[in-house]
């Protein structure tokens, strides 16, 4: 098992940026394909970006794609979601989650049954 702490989370304006992080702890963050999801009051949560272990992959819903973008440093274990161009609809709850795999280096998984480990979660709340 891994263990995910996001921080970074915050009140913004619309139109700005903001950077989440994610840092894991515990065994080889590099065995890791990545993910955030993001889930608003009364909503199901949902995918918003993801980055394969070697971090040469990432994959985007279009609700995201062009505005966020998300990376991973191997020295210090974490994964980062840049999110720029902000929208009131981007508020929600971020949490970040991890997949164990060894058999590919390059695949990304978009949904939640991918994932097995997840983070508490960091708030974003983008005012108008």
């Amino acid at each position: 098992q891994v263990q995910l702490v996001e921080s970074g989370g915050g009140l913004v304006q619309a139109g700005t940026s903001l950077r989440l992080s994610c840092a894991a702890s515990g065994r080889a963050f590099n065995s890791y394909a990545m993910g955030w999801f993001r889930q608003a009051p009364g909503m199901e949560r949902e995918f918003v970006a993801a980055i394969s272990r070697s971090g040469s992959n990432t994959y985007f819903p279009d609700s995201v794609k062009g505005r966020f973008t998300i990376s991973r440093d191997g020295a210090k274990n974490t994964v980062f979601l840049q999110m720029s161009s902000l929208k009131p609809e981007d508020t929600a709850l971020y949490y970040c989650a991890a997949r164990e795999i060894y058999s590919s280096y390059s695949a990304t998984f978009s949904h939640e049954y991918d994932y097995n480990n997840w983070g508490q979660g960091t708030q974003v709340t983008v005012s108008s």
